[in-house]
Formats: structure tokens, C-alpha cells, sequence
């Protein structure tokens, strides 16, 4: 007989909702020399050359038309990238800034002035829920998307219907419905040749980049598993100040709000899920998972999940993420495979046997490349897209990452195993439906509890 304590598939998409708010191949490649056999054309490659991507890490973007970039988000990510993207090329402009807070804006906006002589006009400058629109509007060429992750598909729909490139930092999506429009507006990116970058930055970080090409190559064999892990101590909050109303606190506190962020799962251990789906191009099918509250000061997420991810061919991922203070950290992925294993920590590949067999050779990277940086790298490889008129999109790949991130946490949440079929259909979304710095209904935004109290009487 089934017990009380079962939750319909049907009904735990809403009882979630409820939770919340409503290419080419590099030519220069650094690789040390290797202990053990060398097994070169032994191994079968998961991918054939030409079928993935690799880009080309030049220490700066190649010179070319000036652009005018905007942008979106002048908070600590947002004033990091946009330097990121000045270290990166030369040629640039910033011409608008846009925040729902001005003294976020003019925060950036003098940092911009004293640092790098950038002087963006008064004009250029929109506050409020609706300045992206302004911002993308004002005759740029890029837009950098570094708002919180929930507002990030309807900023990227409107960027891409203005034929703007566009930066997403990740994540890029913190629900079913927004996941759907990113992929949907990714398509219409590709059509029109757009320059599409995210946030992932190790897909431009020299270790794993290489890592990746062996990886393609067949060095550590077919993949049979893996671990990832984010754990850390307590991430950043904020204590609401008087005359914040509700809105403007949970936005300002906004890592510490499943409707904002996704919960950490989604808005940090994305990169770590994201690399295993990246390095073995298996697509999750289902995920079963625990988490909890623990310590968290503010807001209502879960500061721990442990996901068990089941893939295509039956291969099992463990991911484990955690934010509090006093326990041990790890930020490190680790590939099993046929022949081999790959270990982020070490930046190296062993055989079956325990043997070194590929390391990334830090120092002869150093020797040919200044850059190092794979945040300002990420924004080399976009406008080196852009000014070679190359159309290339990240976000199909991380709109993905995204929701695997997004089908742990719900798994998580209502102490279901939840299938790929189940999220990506779901009718979740987190966004408000009234959109202004004003009082919000708090009674509803509670802390998850999976399953059910009652015990079942006999």
C-alpha cells in the first residue's frame, strides 16, 4: 500500500513553484612530458577532430572595429567582467550602464572614469527593472548580462531581438520556463551570427582546456564516472538596512534566494556540473538527492546537497555541494574512465595503474602566454568572434549545465527522483509577477522540506 508521505509526480512541480516566487582545433597546445607509455594513436577518441570546440587563447583579442559595449548588472560580478573585458581587447567602449540601484551604477561608473579614463555620459546611464532594455537600446554592439541569474533569459531574448552580442554570466536560468527561453533565443542567436559567451570560464582556462582535447582524444578511455564538488565556507550576506523595502533586501541579499539565484547548487556548483557534461558530452537523464539548512543566516535556500546524476548510458555522477563555515573545502572535478582518470585538483591524468601519463606544464604555459587569467581570456575569445564575423554560442551548453543544476536541487526539495523529461516540461517560475522596489508577500518564500511528516498509521 502506498503511503501518505508519496508525492505525485504531477503535483511536485508546484509544490516547488510554491517554495519560490511563482570548431576548430588550437594550434598551440602546452603539454609536459608525460610518465609511463605513451599511448598516442591506441586510444579511441570519444570525439573526432573538428566535432568539439577549442578556442584559440591569444593573450589579447585581435585589433579591429571599435565597439561600444553596455552594460547590465553593476554589481561585483558586473564591474569585474567589464574589466575583464577592457584587459582583454583594445578597441572598447563602455557607453551605458544599467542597474535597478543608481549607487550600484555610480559605483561602477567612477571606477570606470578613475581607472581606465572611461567616461560614461549621463545619458548612457538607466535605472531600474526596465534599464536593460534602455541600455541594449542605446546603439552598443555587446551587452555584458550580470544581474542576478533570474532575469538573465528575458535580457538575453531582448539583446539577441536586437541583434547585440551578448557575455551571460552564469548561471543562465534558475527554472524550467527560464531554461526554455534560453534555449530558444539561442537558436535565434545562431541564425543571426551572433558572438555568444558565458560565464564558464574554465572552458577557457588553459589546464582544462588541454585536459579537454585529451580527454576528446581517448587518453583515459571510454567514461565510466565521476565527482564534483563545490564546498566552501558561508558565501557572502547581506543584513537589511532600514528603509530597504522587502524588494530591494532579497535583491541586494540576492545569493542567499532560491528565486534569485536558483540556490547554490544552481548559481555556483553549475561550474563543476558543467565540466563533467562539457568533458564527456553525456547529457543527464535523472537525479535523485538530500540537502539541507543548516546555517544560513539569510534568505531561504539550502546551504547543502549531495546529487547522485544517472546519465544516458547508465554512468552514475556524484556532486557534492556546501557553504558553511568549519568544514573541510573542495573545488575540484575528477573523470573515471576505461583506461584512465582525470583529477582537476592536480591538473593530471593517470592510468589504471596510478601512472602519470599527461600533466598541464604550468610553467611552459607561462613561458609562451602572458595571460593566464580565463576571466579575462573568455572575453579575448568573444571578440575575437565578433570582430572576425565568426557567429559562435555558448549558451545551448550552459543552459543545459544550468538545468541539471536545476533538476538536483528540485530533486533535493521534494525528496524526488526527478527526470530530465520532468524539468524540462515543468511549468516552474521563480519570477515575480509584479516587478518593483515595493513590499512582497514573505510568507512565501519558506526553506524546502522534502517528503512528507505523517507517518503512516497501521
Amino acid at each position: 500500500m502506498m503511503g501518505k508521505n508519496k508525492i505525485s509526480r504531477r503535483s511536485f512541480f508546484s509544490y516547488s513553484a510554491m517554495l519560490g516566487a511563482s570548431g576548430m582545433i588550437s594550434s598551440s597546445s602546452i603539454l609536459s612530458s608525460c610518465t609511463g607509455k605513451e599511448r598516442g594513436s591506441a586510444n579511441t577518441p570519444l570525439k573526432q577532430p573538428g566535432e568539439y570546440y577549442v578556442p584559440e587563447l591569444p593573450d589579447k583579442a585581435v585589433e579591429g572595429k571599435a565597439l561600444k559595449v553596455g552594460l547590465v548588472g553593476c554589481g561585483g560580478r558586473g564591474s569585474g567582467a567589464v574589466e575583464n573585458l577592457l584587459e582583454a581587447a583594445d578597441g572598447i567602449t563602455v557607453v551605458a550602464l544599467g542597474d535597478v540601484f543608481s549607487d550600484r551604477l555610480e559605483s561602477v561608473k567612477k571606477m570606470l572614469a578613475e581607472k581606465y579614463d572611461q567616461k560614461v555620459p549621463d545619458e548612457g546611464c538607466f535605472v531600474g527593472f526596465d534599464a536593460y532594455q534602455k541600455v541594449i537600446d542605446a546603439g552598443i554592439d555587446m551587452v555584458i548580462l550580470t544581474t542576478p541569474p533570474v532575469f538573465r533569459p528575458a535580457h538575453f531574448q531582448y539583446a539577441v531581438e536586437k541583434g547585440v552580442h551578448a557575455f551571460l554570466e552564469k548561471p543562465i536560468a534558475v527554472d524550467s520556463k527560464g531554461y526554455r527561453t534560453i534555449m530558444a533565443t539561442s537558436k535565434q542567436a545562431v541564425a543571426k551570427g551572433l558572438s555568444v559567451v558565458t560565464g564558464t570560464q574554465r572552458h577557457h582556462q588553459r589546464p582544462y582546456v588541454e585536459a579537454f582535447q585529451k580527454i576528446q582524444e581517448g587518453l583515459i578511455g571510454e567514461i565510466t564516472g565521476g565527482n564534483v564538488y563545490w564546498n566552501q565556507g558561508m558565501l557572502w550576506y547581506r543584513t537589511r538596512q532600514q528603509g530597504w523595502s522587502d524588494m530591494e533586501w532579497m535583491i541586494r541579499d540576492w545569493v542567499n534566494w532560491k528565486w534569485l539565484s536558483g540556490d547554490h547548487i544552481v548559481e555556483q556548483h553549475v561550474h563543476n556540473i558543467d565540466i563533467f557534461l562539457w568533458m564527456t558530452g553525456l547529457h543527464p537523464v535523472k537525479a535523485t538527492a538530500v540537502g539541507s539548512r543548516q546555517r544560513r543566516i539569510t534568505g531561504d535556500q539550502y546551504d547543502n546537497f549531495s546529487v547522485d546524476f544517472e546519465f544516458e548510458n547508465g554512468i552514475h555522477l556524484h556532486s557534492m555541494c556546501r557553504q558553511i563555515d568549519g568544514c573541510s573545502t573542495n573545488v575540484s572535478e575528477f573523470i573515471q574512465g576505461t583506461k584512465g582518470s582525470w583529477n582537476s585538483e592536480t591538473h593530471e591524468i593517470k592510468d589504471l595503474a596510478g601512472n602519470v601519463i599527461w600533466k598541464f606544464d604550468e610553467e611552459a604555459s607561462k613561458a609562451q602566454f602572458k595571460q593566464q587569467n580565463p576571466y579575462v581570456l573568455e572575453h579575448v575569445d568573444w571578440v575575437n568572434h565578433i570582430r572576425k564575423g565568426e557567429g559562435h554560442d555558448e549558451s545551448e551548453e550552459t543552459g543545459i549545465s544550468t538545468l541539471a543544476g536545476v533538476m538536483g536541487r528540485e530533486a533535493a526539495y521534494t525528496g524526488q527522483t526527478i527526470t530530465w523529461d520532468d524539468i524540462t516540461a515543468s511549468e516552474m517560475d521563480y519570477l515575480p509577477k509584479k516587478l518593483e522596489l515595493g513590499s512582497m508577500d514573505m510568507s512565501t518564500y519558506t526553506v524546502p522540506v522534502p517528503g512528507n511528516a505523517e507517518m503512516e498509521k497501521k
